[in-house]
């Protein structure tokens, strides 16, 4: 059985107990001081956090690809951590370090239930310049979104009887996620057709499952900084980690 049909056979019995105790995660290093790094410029006509572009582990890098400093995030869009370091973090990382081309910034998701794994298609139907804005988006009404998750169960868990390309359809739908990402620039046609696409689904189920054993990634929200995991999970963390790597 892989990981896309355990996930799509048990998560949505009790989707916000389920966010809540994946949440977390262990990590095991520091980062070496290094020389300062020299910022770079962006395109013309662009700040380097209009850039994106994917990654092979299907993740999606904002700022310069080529930066020196390379910090990736393992995050789950049902978890309070990850949205807690979203509201907390992101938005100085982003315009204080990835804007001067010193630092790029690769957000990928680990998939820890149904919602989850709904939400992550989501934000990735469209154009790849969507993702962390709507990532942002969902982690800052993720209450809201939960709740309704929750109060929907049961019928959450009938899309389970559905076919592949029926059942996280109508879970969207349960969990009133159209209307959540219509008012946010994506039109339910196009919502249902990613959605349909049990393919795609499953491969980012199964990058998730896949990556984490690879990695070591046991919990969210889990960090990155040139390849190594580091002992942070916060803003106040990581900052002086990349201070330390040359953004300074």
């Amino acid at each position: 059985m892989t990981n896309f049909r355990k996930i799509t056979l048990t998560a949505f019995a009790a989707p916000l107990a389920l966010a809540l105790s994946a949440c977390g995660g262990a990590a095991d290093g520091e980062v070496a001081e290094a020389e300062v790094v020299e910022a770079v410029a962006a395109p013309a006509g662009q700040e380097w956090t209009d850039v994106v572009n994917v990654s092979d582990y299907d993740g999606y890098i904002l700022g310069n690809p080529d930066a020196a400093i390379k910090v990736v995030e393992y995050a789950s869009l049902t978890c309070p951590a990850c949205a807690s370091f979203a509201l907390n973090g992101s938005e100085q990382l982003k315009s204080e370090y990835v804007n001067t081309g010193r630092v790029s910034y690769e957000l990928r998701n680990q998939i820890h239930n149904g919602i989850d794994l709904v939400l992550a298609r989501l934000v990735r139907c469209g154009p790849k310049e969507a993702f962390h804005p709507r990532s942002d988006a969902v982690w800052a009404d993720l209450n809201n979104i939960m709740n309704t998750a929750q109060q929907n169960g049961q019928v959450l868990q009938s899309a389970m009887e559905l076919p592949e390309d029926q059942r996280f359809v109508a879970a969207a739908q349960a969990a009133g996620l159209y209307e959540f990402f219509g008012a946010r620039g994506l039109g339910r046609d196009q919502a249902q057709q990613c959605l349909a696409d049990a393919a795609s689904v499953s491969a980012i189920a199964d990058n998730s499952n896949t990556q984490s054993q690879e990695l070591g990634v046991t919990g969210t929200p889990t960090f990155f900084i040139n390849d190594r995991k580091v002992d942070a999970n916060s803003w106040a963390q990581i900052e002086p980690m990349l201070q330390r790597a040359g953004a300074r």
